[in-house]
């Protein structure tokens, strides 16, 4: 899986809520709203929930999996059917080897926000 600490720095930190709106996911991983919308029939993991007229709501896995999508398409030159092959392996034959991938991600995400906490106090 692509390690998101290297390919995504200049994307914003994930803040700490349950639920982002597509306008929210767009901006915190730089990918139009129309872009999100199609990935979402390409790509059977990324389903937001749905709830009234339609409105989608993401949630963190959402969002860090798009990350990923991105990262593969953007930056690593997938296609997009080599992509979704990829997340498909990744998935299916190292589940265990993918959820590290994700916390070692959330790792990174919480040290960075950790150490602009640090460097905050230190200006103090």
């Amino acid at each position: 899986m692509l390690d998101p600490a290297s390919s995504n720095i200049e994307l914003p930190a994930i803040p700490g809520k349950r639920y982002f709106t597509i306008g929210e996911v767009s901006e915190l991983c730089a990918v139009k709203p129309h872009v999100l919308r199609y990935w979402e029939q390409e790509f059977p993991s990324l389903k937001p929930v749905k709830r009234r007229g339609n409105r989608r709501y993401y949630q963190r896995h959402d969002v860090e999996l798009i990350r990923t999508i991105r990262g593969l398409l953007y930056e690593q030159g997938f296609t997009i059917g080599g992509a979704r092959q990829k997340l498909e392996d990744d998935a299916a034959g190292t589940s265990s080897g993918s959820a590290g991938n994700v916390s070692s991600a959330m790792l990174a995400e919480m040290r960075a926000e950790l150490e602009s906490v640090l460097e905050l106090l230190k200006a103090r």
